[in-house]
C-alpha cells in the first residue's frame, strides 16, 4: 500500500532537508540556484520534491515536498492532492512565524478541514518565540486542532515523529 505524505512551509523551512533525512532512496529534488535575493540560501526549490520510506508490511510512504516560495503556490494543492496528510513545517527563526503559518492555513482552509495534518516548528533552540503554545492558539482561534512539534528536520527520528502523527490521525479517523 502506497501512502502519500506533503511537506509544506516557507522557503528554508527544511522540506528538502526532512525529505532526505527520512527517504529510503536519494530524494529527487529540482533545486535550482536562488536568484531572489530575499531568501538567504544558494538553493531553492521550483517544482517538488519526492523520496520514499518503506515501513515494513507491503506500507510505503511517498514523500513529497512542495516549492516554499509563494510565487510557486499554484502547484502546492496540485502536489497535496490525494495525500494521506500535510506536514507544515515552520521556521521559527523567521521574521513572523506565525504569519507564516496563517499563509499555509489560509491555502490549504478547505482541503484542512478533511485531511490529516501535522504542524512542525524548527529551531525552536535558537528562536525560543513563538512558542508551540502560541502556534496551537493560533490554531485553536481557527477551530483546529493539529499536533504542533518541535522538530529538527536534519534528524530522521524528529522527521520520522511527524509522519508518524500524520498517520496517527488517520488511524483514529479509520
Amino acid at each position: 500500500m502506497d501512502l502519500k505524505i506533503v511537506f509544506t512551509g516557507t522557503p528554508g523551512a527544511g522540506k528538502t532537508t526532512a525529505i532526505a533525512a527520512l527517504s529510503d532512496i536519494p530524494p529527487v529534488v529540482t533545486d535550482v540556484a536562488n536568484t531572489d535575493a530575499s531568501l538567504d540560501k544558494a538553493l531553492t526549490t521550483v517544482g517538488l520534491d519526492y523520496g520514499h520510506v518503506d515501513l515494513g508490511d507491503g506500507v510505503r510512504i511517498r514523500l513529497f515536498g512542495t516549492p516554499g516560495q509563494q510565487r510557486f503556490d499554484f502547484m502546492w494543492r496540485i502536489i497535496a492532492a490525494q495525500a494521506l496528510g500535510l506536514v507544515i513545517l515552520i521556521d521559527n527563526s523567521r521574521p513572523d512565524p506565525l504569519a507564516d503559518l496563517r499563509v499555509y492555513l489560509d491555502h490549504f482552509s478547505d482541503m484542512l478541514r478533511g485531511m490529516n495534518c501535522v504542524i512542525g516548528v524548527g529551531r525552536t533552540l535558537e528562536c525560543p518565540l513563538p512558542t508551540l503554545d502560541d502556534f496551537a492558539d493560533l490554531l485553536a482561534e481557527r477551530e483546529l486542532a493539529f499536533p504542533t512539534l518541535a522538530v529538527d528536520v536534519r534528524e530522521r527520528s524528529d522527521v520520522l515523529l511527524l509522519v508518524d502523527a500524520v498517520i496517527a490521525q488517520a488511524e483514529a479517523a479509520a
